[in-house]
């Protein structure tokens, strides 16, 4: 990224974890049908809704070189635009019910999914994903890592507007 991230600072202490993050999101994304857009989207629904402004910045920035800048900044805030499609909808709900409350979840919820053109092997890597994305979230988050200044002077302004929580 051209600079050392803050949460270097806090997964120093022991690089072979945070290797294996690495390694486990590979292992999920290599052989996903899920787009680097459904990504994006499922990490910024989850990373708002968790309050995480690291990762929504981050990846609110992938999210509007692959969609724009409204529609990174539309899931961000949960606001309904034109520019998000069904499937992101459906994806951005998911993420953000399965975050909130896991048990809560309903076969309605997966319908919903279903009706956005997501098949249940995709359903499933998208709740693994925004599992994984939440617990390397919460990590930095309960340590205290701040957003990079570099990182956030790389996120469209509306994109950094977007985001009014977290450190």
């Amino acid at each position: 990224m051209g600079f050392t991230m803050n949460l270097t600072r806090a997964w120093a202490w022991r690089p072979d974890v945070f290797d294996g993050f690495a390694a486990l999101r590979g292992t999920l994304t290599s052989q996903s049908t899920l787009s680097k857009r459904d990504q994006a989207v499922l990490v910024c629904a989850m990373a708002s809704e968790l309050g995480d402004a690291y990762c929504s910045l981050a990846w609110g920035r992938t999210l509007a070189q692959e969609a724009g800048v409204a529609a990174a900044a539309a899931v961000i805030t949960n606001a309904d635009t034109p520019d998000v499609s069904d499937r992101e909808r459906a994806l951005a709900a998911w993420a953000r019910k399965v975050v909130a409350d896991p048990n809560a979840t309903s076969e309605r919820d997966v319908m919903a999914l279903r009706r956005a053109g997501l098949n249940d092997r995709e359903i499933f890597e998208a709740t693994v994903f925004i599992a994984f994305r939440q617990a390397f979230s919460t990590v930095n988050d309960a340590l205290g890592i701040h957003p990079d200044r570099q990182l956030a002077d790389q996120v469209p302004p509306e994109v950094r507007g977007a985001v009014t929580y977290g450190r």
